[in-house]
């Protein structure tokens, strides 16, 4: 019997997972289908997952990487630590399902960071407060780096965070790497940019993007006429996507 797998958030327009997936299953010739459950609510869970007696997993995209923690079972120690699930795998043991969750997004952005920063950690923004953006805050102080987030409504109580506002040339000149973690510039809005003063980017910095489609975003591209080093998030989809697949075939 045909496994099936998903993606599941809303919306998924821009999404590339399918794809992917679809062709790793015909190279790899396995026995399974990947569909998109786009779920205007994230309550449908529960009831998207009883209608598809086949689903053995999901993948879990924006804006849910943090409220479908509160529909799971069991969280991964490093995911509970993240506060953001981006991987469920889907137990049916009889009529009663058990969903546990994962965060790929955090080992596949550690990857793709190191990779592309040389691993020296140095003073870094990250756009978002999103569960993207919790992945790549654990990260990088994992690795060493001084992040400050940035949002667009800073509370008092939240450390490190300040509001897009308050960025300007000399926090910008003190800044090594920029992490876009929010969806400003993805497709089809593909004009938006983050509201940072790009015309402060140099060939000092490092922007990594994890909006993959358009591969290049607004903000890369105002980065690369400025000479940065620009990155976008199509390798950390692909990356996150494979750590995925071992988490449902058991190997995680």
């Amino acid at each position: 019997m045909k496994q099936k797998y998903g993606l599941t958030g809303f919306p998924l327009g821009h999404s590339f997972s399918k794809k992917y997936f679809t062709q790793k299953f015909v190279k790899e010739s396995i026995d399974a289908e990947y569909e998109l459950f786009p779920l205007s609510d994230i309550r449908g869970l529960k009831h998207l997952i009883k209608t598809e007696p086949l689903l053995k997993g999901l993948n879990v995209t924006i804006p849910y990487k943090k409220a479908v923690v509160g529909y799971l079972d069991s969280i991964s120690p490093e995911a509970l630590t993240i506060g953001a699930v981006n991987t469920i795998d889907i137990q049916r043991q009889g009529d009663r399902i058990l969903l546990n969750g994962w965060n790929t997004d955090a080992p596949a952005f550690e990857s793709e960071i190191l990779d592309f920063t040389g691993n020296q950690p140095g003073n870094a923004l990250v756009l978002g407060n999103g569960g993207a953006a919790l992945a790549a805050c654990y990260v990088l102080r994992k690795l060493g780096w001084k992040i400050q987030q940035v949002v667009r409504n800073s509370a008092p109580e939240l450390e490190n965070t300040l509001e897009y506002s308050h960025i300007g040339k000399d926090l910008l000149d003190d800044t090594h790497l920029i992490v876009n973690a929010t969806p400003v510039g993805m497709f089809p809005d593909t004009q938006s940019i983050p509201e940072i003063p790009i015309e402060f980017l140099s060939s000092r910095h490092y922007i990594f993007d994890m909006v993959y489609n358009p591969e290049v975003t607004r903000l890369m591209e105002a980065g690369r006429q400025r000479g940065a080093n620009i990155r976008n998030g199509l390798g950390m989809l692909y990356k996150q996507a494979d750590l995925a697949w071992k988490i449902w075939q058991g190997k995680g």
